[in-house]
């Protein structure tokens, strides 16, 4: 199929490649929004989504009895292409856009209905046998198709996340078995604190993300809501009775998720609450591993000159002028996936804040935000396990050799000798460069076997 066919719309004529399932409603978004260069198809979940939410319409419709049998088999089956992942590179328009998303319902329309106009024996563009609003669209608007499918997607995309965050979770967990018997000092402020295991610090890295897997967990029940049959502004207008019902009850059965309709669906159709509540927690969960890969810098910073009490995998080579230089870069690949998660989560509060009146027009902003976050961070998460903390490995020498030597320790001493004397033990022990065990000692203070006892690593 070669050339261009021409397809009209309220504004005119406009000539649309022959080879493409898309139409003259996508052919004008092409034309006004180039600004990211980024096509909706970077996003699979929510191409998948689209599918899914015109499936179930059309099963509704179906239902319902108005629209044809025949129309409805066309229409599925073309949804099963595109839910299955075919396709999809006809889904070109920008992620950023005008119009709360019209473009991207509108191109999901006009593929669906030229894969069902095939599907039905017809050429690509002949709409009189099966058209993208009147048939595809049926009973449907973007207002309620969008936010419908931008919460499929995101679910999908959050149980990914919560997949990889488990597993780097566990491979923290593991490490802190592995390093159970390697002494350390634990520091607050960057000062020496109290002696502890480097075990202990793997294993509360692992608890830390392990807590987000249930945080995340507890957005995806506010997923489930949806706003389907809501139509324009949340009335309903256009949409056939019974059909919300139906859709949902079809969407429930495709999806697979536990879909219940909005009590208020007009508050419905302009609220992005639930998208709030998502990007808080995702920065949340950014934070919390940008804390960590921090960590692990400063824990692996050295080799000699540093901290040096563990060993990050040599990835690669580090500098173009100092020769044998080797620097932690999976933790900062991480560290700046975080940083773009928090900037989006202000990008999503400002799309979320101005929305007018019965609709938010920003959708399309706090949908690619959301997924691209997702999709870093899942991506970032799965890097960080199998590249850097499964062959992390304990700095040996460069521990403390004697964990009584530590001024640190001296505070297991406290509760016996007082505070007031355990501050001039650690006093002592700085300016003359004893161990502290031989300074208590030495002052007569407790015996040996008992100070070495109450300065064991808890």
């Amino acid at each position: 199929m070669n050339g261009f066919r021409v397809e009209t719309d309220a504004l005119g004529d406009v000539p649309v490649p022959a080879e493409a399932y898309w139409g003259v409603h996508t052919a004008r978004a092409l034309e006004n929004f180039g600004v990211s260069g980024v096509p909706v198809s970077v996003h699979p979940q929510l191409v998948r989504a689209l599918a899914l939410v015109k499936h179930a319409a059309a099963l509704a419709n179906g239902e319902i009895g108005v629209l044809e049998p025949h129309k409805v088999r066309a229409i599925a089956a073309a949804c099963e292409a595109v839910a299955d992942g075919r396709h999809h590179d006809q889904f070109p328009v920008d992620v950023i856009q005008g119009g709360a998303g019209t473009s991207t319902n509108m191109n999901a329309n006009e593929v669906i209905a030229n894969l069902g106009l095939e599907h039905l024996g017809h050429e690509r563009g002949h709409y009189e046998h099966l058209h993208p609003l009147d048939d595809v669209n049926r009973c449907q608007s973007t207002n309620d198709v969008y936010p419908t499918a931008l919460r499929i997607a995101v679910t999908a995309a959050l149980v990914g996340l919560t997949g990889e965050l488990a597993l780097l979770a566990a491979e923290f967990t593991a490490k802190g078995a592995e390093f159970a018997a390697v002494v350390k000092i634990g520091r607050t402020q960057l000062q020496d604190a109290v002696p502890m295991t480097l075990g202990r610090e793997f294993a509360a890295f692992g608890t830390t993300l392990a807590e987000d897997v249930d945080r995340i967990g507890e957005t995806l029940p506010l997923l489930a809501e949806t706003s389907l049959g809501a139509t324009a502004v949340g009335t309903g207008i256009a949409a056939e009775p019974g059909y919300a019902a139906a859709a949902v009850r079809q969407l429930r059965a495709l999806t697979g998720l536990d879909h219940t309709p909005a009590a208020d669906l007009v508050e419905a159709t302009s609220d992005t609450g639930v998208f709030l509540t998502v990007s808080g927690v995702l920065k949340r969960t950014a934070v919390k591993l940008s804390k960590v890969c921090s960590d692990l810098r400063l824990l692996a910073s050295g080799p000699r000159a540093g901290f040096a009490e563990i060993n990050l995998p040599a990835r690669q080579t580090g500098s173009s002028v100092m020769p044998g230089k080797v620097n932690p870069v999976i933790p900062e690949m991480v560290n700046q996936i975080a940083f773009a998660t928090a900037g989006a989560d202000v990008a999503i509060t400002m799309a979320a804040d101005n929305g007018q009146l019965q609709l938010n027009a920003f959708e399309p902003l706090i949908g690619h935000l959301l997924l691209q976050h997702i999709t870093w961070l899942t991506r970032g998460c799965a890097a960080l396990r199998t590249l850097c903390v499964a062959g992390i490995t304990a700095g040996g020498s460069t521990l403390p050799p004697g964990i009584t030597g530590a001024v640190g320790a001296v505070t297991a001493l406290a509760p016996r000798i007082g505070h007031e004397v355990a501050s001039a033990v650690a006093r002592e022990a700085l300016t003359t460069g004893d161990d502290v065990l031989d300074v208590v000692v030495r002052r007569g203070l407790l015996d040996r076997d008992t100070a070495r006892a109450l300065m064991a690593v808890p």
